[in-house]
Order: C-alpha cells, then sequence, then structure tokens
C-alpha cells in the first residue's frame, strides 16, 4: 500500500498529474480546493473517493482513494478538531487514517498547531487500539518544544509511542525529532528556510521490512508548491 501527503499550496486541479504519477492508494492533500472548483477537463481520473474538509471552498483538506481503497468519514469525527480527520479506510488493508492539517486559533493560542494535534490524539485515542495512521502537515517540530509547557511535539510523539504508534521517517532514518536531515518545506519556496513539519505515523506492526519513506526533492517540487510530499510505501 503507498500512501502519500502533501501540502499542493492550492490549486490541486492544476497539478494532479505530478502527485498521480507516483500512484498512490490513498493521498492526502492540505490547501487543496473543493471539487466543485474543478472544470471538466481538471477532474482528477481514477479516484474511488474524494473527501473536502473546509471552510474556504479554494483551501482544505482532501483525501483521495484510488485502486482497491475504499474511504468514508468515521463517525465519531468531531467540529472541535476539525482538521484532524478520522478515516475508515477499507479494502486489502482495513485501519484508520487521521488527515492532520494543523491550523492556527485565534482565540487560544494553546490549541493551534500542535495543541490541535494534541488536543485530538487524546479524544481520539479509542481508535489507537487497532491499525492507525496518523498523516499530513502537522506544522509542528520538536525544535520549537521550549514554546509550549504541555503538549508540545515530543510530548504528541511520547503520547503515540504509549499505543506503539511510530513516525516512519524516523524509525527508518534511524534521525532524533528536531534534528531531520531532510526538509519537507521550503518557507515561501525560499531554500533558507528549510523546516521539517510533514509526518506519517503509523502503528508499529504496519511498518514492515518492505516499508519505504521518500521526501520529494527540492528541485522536482519546488515550482508548483513550498511542501515537499512525504511518500510511504509497502504499508501494512
Amino acid at each position: 500500500m503507498k500512501v502519500i501527503t502533501w501540502n499542493c499550496n492550492m490549486a490541486f486541479r492544476k497539478k494532479w498529474k505530478a502527485i498521480l504519477d507516483l500512484q498512490p492508494d490513498i493521498l492526502v492533500l492540505q490547501e487543496c480546493e473543493k471539487e466543485s472548483k474543478y472544470r471538466p477537463e481538471e477532474i482528477v481520473p481514477g479516484y474511488n473517493q474524494f473527501i473536502w474538509i473546509g471552510d474556504n471552498p479554494n483551501k482544505g483538506v482532501g483525501i483521495l482513494s484510488f485502486n482497491d481503497y475504499h474511504i468514508q468519514i468515521s463517525k465519531n469525527y468531531v467540529q472541535t478538531f476539525k482538521y484532524i480527520i478520522p478515516i475508515a479506510v477499507t479494502g486489502a488493508k482495513q485501519f484508520t487514517l487521521f488527515a492532520i492539517w494543523a491550523m492556527p486559533n485565534t482565540t487560544k493560542r494553546a490549541k493551534s498547531y500542535v495543541g490541535q494535534i494534541w488536543g485530538a490524539v487524546h479524544y481520539y485515542k479509542s481508535y489507537f487500539k487497532s491499525n492507525t495512521i496518523l498523516i499530513g502537515d502537522w506544522n509542528s517540530n520538536a525544535r520549537w518544544d521550549n514554546e509550549r509547557r504541555s503538549g508540545n511535539h515530543s510530548d504528541v510523539v511520547a503520547f503515540l509511542n504509549k499505543y506503539r504508534i511510530k513516525s516512519i521517517y524516523h524509525t527508518l532514518k534511524e534521525e532524533q525529532h528536531g534534528k531531520e536531515a531532510e526538509p519537507t518545506l521550503y518557507l515561501l519556496k525560499k531554500t533558507e528556510k528549510p523546516f521539517h513539519l510533514d509526518y506519517c505515523f503509523a502503528s508499529e506492526n504496519m511498518i514492515t521490512s518492505k516499508t519505504t519513506i521518500t521526501v520529494g526533492t527540492l528541485k522536482e517540487w519546488i515550482k508548483i508548491s513550498d511542501h515537499m510530499p512525504l511518500i510511504i510505501d509497502h504499508l501494512g
């Protein structure tokens, strides 16, 4: 199974060929426009379901399934964590996927960005007893842990670890959180502002000896987005 997450930096209808060439089974997009925005000639081909969540029709979260996989929003989804979306995945593998786009909160700073994820992993923790993937643009990194008293990036990592849910990048690359060698974002497309903010966490038993993770290269992707796609293959 191949799962890809990519913050497409809007206008996905003009960019989808680049990511579909990678042949995902499940595709998680951030800053993706609502399906009704697509002209007939822009419609993404070959998908089974296209779930979209957002306030702005030009900029939300899209989850698409392909091949033998099918998706639907889990019945326990709550608007409290609007952009942390539990998705029931069925097909060759069955599991729950959380599509994530961590956002600012204008009223409570503690609930911004990784603070949302911290709240969501506690609310949805009953799901973690079965196979689970948490994937997307987290907008967080352990290098900023000291900005929060609790619920920081490392706290989330430790909480998920209790349920044997691991970051695939850090597991396979043997790198520490906060010391990643490969950026997933070049802020505003500036090469002097690299960050690692996109992640895929999965239940430990879903990470096999065949599992691979690849971060898209700057040369290939910077023209169409400041985020690089995160490509996970042979998962499950």
